[in-house]
């Protein structure tokens, strides 16, 4: 995966989730990508495909996680979602993927997330933002 940008890293290796940009279709078009699952327990890969208004779905939910608000956020949902559930007190945050294609199938993940996590979201996001700008 060549040029590959990591849009999103919730966890680490070994115990987390990943959103890849692998490519532009075009200039203005969607992104397409592969959201990586990877755990002790369960691994999984799904390919899918981004477009401007999932920037800023995960643009909204990174403010709203980031101001404190432990309730879900919900982003990248065409075709497969990621919702995030933040327990600042604690951290963490439960991760769940979903795949609503049929059948539809989700996966939950619990990893840790800091205030400093922020500081590296924004920027993934930023970059994602400079490389394809999209409409």
């Amino acid at each position: 995966m060549d040029g590959a940008v990591e849009l999103v890293r919730l966890g680490s290796a070994g115990n987390g989730v990943v959103l890849r940009i692998t490519a532009a279709e075009g200039a203005g078009e969607p992104l397409t990508g592969v959201l990586v699952v990877d755990t002790p327990f369960v691994s999984g890969r799904l390919d899918v495909r981004v477009l401007a208004e999932d920037l800023r779905e995960w643009q909204e939910a990174l403010d709203a996680l980031d101001s404190g608000q432990d309730e879900d956020r919900r982003a990248f949902s065409h075709g497969a979602s990621l919702l995030v559930e933040r327990d600042a007190a604690a951290e963490l945050a439960r991760v769940t993927v979903e795949d609503t294609s049929t059948p539809p199938t989700s996966v939950t993940v619990t990893v840790p997330m800091d205030d400093t996590w922020f500081d590296d979201a924004y920027e993934r996001l930023e970059h994602a933002w400079k490389t394809w700008p999209l409409s």
